[in-house]
């Protein structure tokens, strides 16, 4: 009788923590989606999509919001190019060549590098990564979206590593053994066997790192600059969505006007972005279960 009673509050306590979760999501969506209807109302949503000029702060104002995509797009397009290769290259060696021991050992050292604050990787770009850049790209700008970018990878290795081994050393054996049965060295087997064969489990891992990236706020307003402009060129100035939120949050735009609503169309546009990603991954890690169930 007493464990049924401490079984009623412990299901309790978990279905309010599930709740407490879900509610705080509603209450996000609720905040932006009203706040952000009250932006269309005064501007045409048509002009939000489609115009390339992002000036509300200015006497002239324009409320394009593609100026803040391709900034965003481009500095996590940057990101993902930097970490897959070499998140999958460590996953791969950590899955294939190294004993469990060592793998013990490497693989939550790895994983320190997620624990660093942003603003230290913000301010590592600036001071370290764009002037070694400048050197090797002489007329590149002291805020671009490349260096920030490049450090946004390294961020994002140990997500993409971490879970492309875990998807690597989730692939049965026996396919191994077949492939060395066959004259494969290692090397082959990784990368035509193993690979292909948890390639759903990777591509989720890479989904959830452009997610990230898309997320990521302190590396691109420090190093990326704060200049809104279409364009996919990484040596110049560039502005995201995460950085536009958090200069006008920061700054001495007054409570309820036209400017400070752009901070809420532009959070669910962010919102929308990652959503998407995030069911993408969803579906595909649901669709890799099915296929080995």
């Amino acid at each position: 009788m007493h464990t049924k009673k401490n079984e009623n509050i412990i299901e309790f306590l978990l279905f309010m923590s599930a709740f407490i979760t879900v509610l705080t999501t509603i209450g996000i969506i609720l905040v932006l989606s009203i706040e952000a209807f009250k932006f269309f109302k005064e501007v045409s949503i048509f002009e939000f999509l489609t115009s390339k000029e992002w000036t509300p702060l200015f006497t002239k104002k324009n409320f394009g919001i593609l100026p803040l995509l391709s900034g965003t797009i481009l500095t996590s397009l940057i990101a993902i190019l930097v970490a897959l290769p070499l998140g999958l290259t460590i996953a791969v060696y950590l899955s294939e060549y190294t004993s469990k021991k060592f793998r013990d050992y490497i693989k939550p050292s790895l994983e320190v590098l997620a624990a660093v604050p942003t603003v230290v990787y913000g301010f590592f770009a600036l001071t370290v990564v764009t002037p070694f850049l400048q050197k090797l790209i002489p007329g590149m700008s002291g805020f671009n979206s490349l260096s920030a970018g490049i450090v946004m990878g390294i961020m994002i290795i140990p997500i993409i590593s971490s879970m492309s081994e875990d998807a690597l050393r989730a692939v049965p054996y026996s396919l191994r053994e077949a492939s060395y049965g066959l004259g494969s060295t290692r090397l082959q087997t990784a990368f035509r066997v193993t690979v292909p064969a948890a390639s759903s489990g990777i591509v989720v891992s890479v989904i959830l790192g452009i997610s990230r990236a898309v997320g990521e706020t302190m590396i691109v307003a420090i190093a990326a600059g704060q200049q809104p402009r279409f364009t996919f060129n990484p040596l110049v100035p560039v502005e995201t969505l995460t950085a536009y939120i958090v200069q006008v949050s920061l700054g001495d735009v007054p409570h309820n006007s036209l400017e400070y609503r752009t901070i809420f169309a532009a959070g669910i546009t962010l919102f929308v972005f990652t959503f998407i990603l995030n069911n993408i991954s969803y579906y595909i890690k649901t669709k890799y279960r099915e296929k080995y169930e």
